[in-house]
């Protein structure tokens, strides 16, 4: 990684992309330190930790704990391209339609998906305010009415889609995935506290008698930390080589063309998409904390959407198993990748083309999926299931999601990087053979 940025900065233009980047991060931290007008940012704080404010934390990059103009983060956003993406098949034929025109259709789709943002955002920030409001018992709005709550819903909204569209800009003029960059930079920014929470837990409030028994933890933690991270990116770069034959000679293609297909086809976007999805119904039943709280239907429905109950850790890690298999065809379409195979005159051996090589490929992500799928619940599971047996803080329990956020996102950025390096000095050879010539 460090080689890779420093041949980056070699280059004027990743240069440029990476100072553009950083600069619309640091914006983006900046925006996350100042606390929304009229609330008691302090109150936040006696209501304890649960699970919809672990997760927002975590997605907002601490931008929750201060209530700041981005304390929905991105959720929303992230909700509404789920909801978008699966209107996209065979439910919605005008979204169908759409995904079929190539960049006209793609704009199209990213409209409504903003506008759903728009709505989902409002709902969930008045949903959250209100049902923090009722929690908190020295109120965190200061003069609670409806005005009040409409008002803070648009300026958390406005936030949302601030930063929305801060992520794509980063897409689109900068390096890597905007959206997984700014979840990444926020909990990047919240390490430190969480380092220097676990060592007063460990080391400085425990007692002296037990504080060898804090120092072994933190350090079979951190060597946890490095195994995983160690297969996460070994894993995340493993790839399946189906090989390709030409019927035709093709001059680009070598003797041995394969099409490579990752065994975790999806990235880490299905891990993001739980996360956030999993906040909707938090949302939904903190409007029922007052009235209903010793209900015994609101007590079943809150621990299976508590991501600090074993219930809920199942129905997450559940969502994450689904989420990969729906992005990994959203990724790769079978259906398309057969049809450019038959353009370029290519096929694979052993399988007819057409339906054939649909249905062969199909089957093929079926199996990596089903891997893919594994991998990833399995490691944001253990800490999970870490926490809530073993009484460790909530910031373990959420480790495996944002571990597979950040080393997944570094692979992505780093392997963007590498490519465009590679490609310049692939046009600077180019030119500098014209100029022999």
């Amino acid at each position: 990684m460090i080689a890779t940025l420093k041949n980056a900065l070699t280059v004027k233009d990743i240069r440029k992309k990476l100072l553009f980047t950083l600069l619309v991060l640091l914006v983006y931290r900046l925006g996350a330190q100042i606390s929304v007008p009229g609330i008691n940012a302090a109150a936040l704080t006696k209501i304890g930790s649960t699970g919809l404010i672990s997760i927002l934390d975590t997605v907002s990059g601490g931008g929750l704990s201060n209530y700041s103009i981005f304390a929905m983060g991105v959720s929303p956003y992230i909700t509404a391209q789920i909801v978008i993406q699966l209107l996209q098949m065979d439910i919605v034929p005008k979204f169908v339609e759409w995904s079929k025109q190539g960049e006209v259709g793609r704009r199209k789709l990213n409209q409504w998906t903003r506008y759903l943002t728009i709505f989902l955002g409002l709902f969930q920030a008045i949903g959250i305010t209100a049902g923090f409001q009722a929690l908190s018992q020295f109120g965190l709005v200061k003069n609670p009415s409806i005005s009040t709550y409409i008002v803070l819903g648009i300026i958390l909204t406005g936030g949302t889609m601030l930063l929305t569209w801060m992520g794509e800009q980063i897409t689109d003029k900068g390096l890597g995935n905007g959206i997984s960059l700014i979840i990444f930079a926020g909990i990047i920014a919240r390490l430190p506290q969480g380092i220097s929470q676990l060592w007063t837990d460990q080391i400085v409030n425990n007692n002296p008698s037990d504080r060898w028994k804090g120092a072994l933890f933190l350090l079979a933690l951190a060597l946890l930390i490095i195994i995983v991270i160690t297969f996460v990116t070994w894993f995340q770069q493993a790839n399946r080589k189906i090989p390709i034959q030409y019927t035709r000679r093709v001059t680009s293609a070598g003797d041995n063309s394969y099409l490579p297909l990752k065994i975790n086809v999806a990235g880490v976007i299905p891990v993001i998409f739980a996360s956030s999805f999993i906040v909707t119904p938090q949302t939904i039943l903190m409007a029922f904390q007052k009235t209903h709280g010793s209900d015994g239907w609101y007590i079943a429905l809150t621990n299976i959407f508590s991501m600090q109950k074993p219930a809920g850790i199942v129905v997450y890690t559940i969502l994450i198993v689904l989420f990969t298999f729906f992005y990994a065809f959203v990724q790769v379409n079978p259906e398309k990748v057969a049809e450019n195979l038959t353009k370029q005159g290519s096929y694979i051996p052993g399988v007819w083309p057409g339906k054939n090589t649909e249905k062969y490929l199909t089957s093929v992500l079926m199996r990596l999926s089903t891997v893919g799928a594994l991998f990833l619940g399995l490691v944001a599971l253990l800490p999970q299931l870490a926490a809530a047996l073993w009484g460790l803080p909530q910031s373990i329990g959420l480790g495996g999601t944002s571990l597979l956020i950040v080393v997944m996102t570094a692979i992505e950025l780093a392997r963007q990087i590498n490519g465009l390096v590679m490609k310049r000095e692939y046009v600077g050879f180019i030119r500098e053979d014209l100029i022999k010539k």
